[in-house]
């Protein structure tokens, strides 16, 4: 069992890089806000270069003492689990190795999904404390997993979500592993599992095999702000699970929000997690005061994400300058009090007649414009694919090939290899390939939203 104990205070800052002068006439202000959170380990990607604002930094943790956590893992034990039997092995030993990363003293349980959702251990309503005995008792009762009957994910979230419920803790987790698509509840039913299930608690899901849809599984991770990937071969599912696991037992503080505030006459154009991954939040604000609104982060550990900003401001004259918004980290307080203000940045807009000032793009803006586009592009081409349109998955996954090049995104680069020919990366001119693996056009897609950070 891994040691994830704390000795030092968890700290979050915010910095904020943009280019703030804007023409005459101008009104469309973007910002890329880096936001750290550092406590018990070193912070791995930090950006470099000079921040325009950064932000004091603020202590949200009991030094000494991990916080407290409940986790549910859902296992999907569907008909298809035992085609080849192999993979619902792998399944039980994945689970298995879950459970000893488990930290002594977090609550959990096992479900067992398939066309309903099935408590595995402890039973009867309740979460188990992880400790040596119970972690046996888990493993033991994971021996009696069989395959058998359909798939219906909301009914293994809503059951997770009970679960979870029952436990007073500020960290709640979920693990999701499917094979199949969700053939026995209508999208609907999923849809509202994912609504009455979003803000209560996080969750990473997981495509084992090829047999699964990657829109399916990637609106449950980014509906409960989790990540989502696939595992196209059983065998490396315990290795999976176990990263995952020793993630979610690095979470420190629950339910961080962005908060956006903005000058009367500002409109918010959109927010968006661009990195490690692009996350759309626009539609997920919810109102926090005048002028004020949150957006959900999750849970964080000792990590940084990156958000892209853009505000429309009103005309002013030259020389003129104004707040365009304010960016705070909100934490709420768990008796209902004041919520806690973790770190603030500021976005600026300054009109000058330097058109050299004026129309520069800032370096971190130019990269996670490019990143997000190279995101959509990959949806855009992959679904002309399908759908037999030659010319148009050409031409979008062309342009995705040029975007990977540009930006450094290697990883990507070598997804898209598996898809397309590539003839000049350079020009993003490139030919479909007349036969590729399912799995290699299956982890694209998924992986498809992952961005690298910016060169320094």
């Amino acid at each position: 069992m891994a040691n994830f104990s704390k000795s030092t205070v968890p700290q979050f800052s915010v910095e904020v890089y943009q280019n703030e002068f804007l023409p005459e006439g101008g009104r469309e202000v973007n910002a890329i806000v880096t936001v750290a959170s550092t406590g018990g380990g070193t912070l791995g990607g930090a950006l470099g270069g000079g921040p325009l604002t950064t932000a004091t930094v603020s202590p949200v943790h009991v030094p000494g003492q991990a916080p407290a956590a409940a986790v549910v893992i859902m296992v999907d034990c569907s008909g298809s689990m035992d085609h080849p039997p192999t993979k619902m092995r792998n399944a039980r030993d994945a689970t298995a190795a879950a459970i000893d990363t488990l930290r002594d003293g977090v609550e959990f349980a096992v479900v067992a999904g398939t066309h309903i959702a099935r408590e595995v251990y402890p039973g009867n309503g309740r979460l188990a404390t992880a400790d040596s005995r119970t972690r046996a008792q888990a493993k033991d009762a994971l021996r009696k997993l069989s395959a058998g009957g359909g798939t219906a994910i909301g009914t293994w979230l809503r059951l997770a979500d009970r679960l979870l419920g029952a436990a007073d803790v500020p960290i709640r987790h979920g693990i999701l592993l499917t094979d199949g698509r969700n053939e026995h509840e209508s999208p609907e039913d999923l849809r509202a599992a994912l609504q009455a299930c979003a803000g209560r608690f996080t969750c990473d899901a997981r495509g084992v095999g090829t047999d699964w849809e990657v829109k399916e599984v990637t609106s449950i991770a980014s509906a409960l702000l989790g990540t989502a990937d696939i595992v196209a071969d059983p065998a490396q599912l315990a290795g999976d699970f176990t990263s995952m696991m020793e993630n979610a037992m690095g979470k420190e503080v629950a339910d961080v929000a962005l908060r956006l505030w903005t000058p009367v006459g500002v409109e918010i154009m959109f927010v968006k997690q661009v990195a490690p991954a692009v996350a759309e939040l626009t539609h997920r604000r919810t109102e926090a005061g005048p002028r004020a609104g949150d957006y959900p982060t999750g849970s964080w550990g000792d990590e940084s994400r990156d958000y892209h900003i853009c505000v429309r401001v009103p005309q002013a004259n030259i020389g003129q300058e104004m707040l365009a918004a304010r960016v705070s980290l909100i934490v709420p307080d768990r008796e209902g009090g004041t919520p806690q203000v973790l770190s603030q940045g500021l976005v600026r807009a300054v009109w000058t007649d330097d058109m050299v000032a004026s129309t520069s793009i800032n370096p971190q803006v130019a990269h996670y414009t490019g990143q997000a586009e190279l995101a959509q592009v990959i949806q855009q081409g992959l679904d002309a694919r399908k759908s037999g349109d030659v010319d148009g998955a050409t031409a979008k996954l062309g342009r995705a090939v040029q975007l990977a090049a540009a930006s450094g995104n290697a990883d990507t680069a070598k997804l898209l290899a598996k898809v397309v020919d590539v003839v000049d990366e350079v020009t993003g001119t490139v030919r479909l390939k007349a036969k590729v693996a399912e799995a290699d056009e299956m982890t694209l897609e998924t992986r498809s939203t992952k961005t690298v950070r910016v060169k320094k």
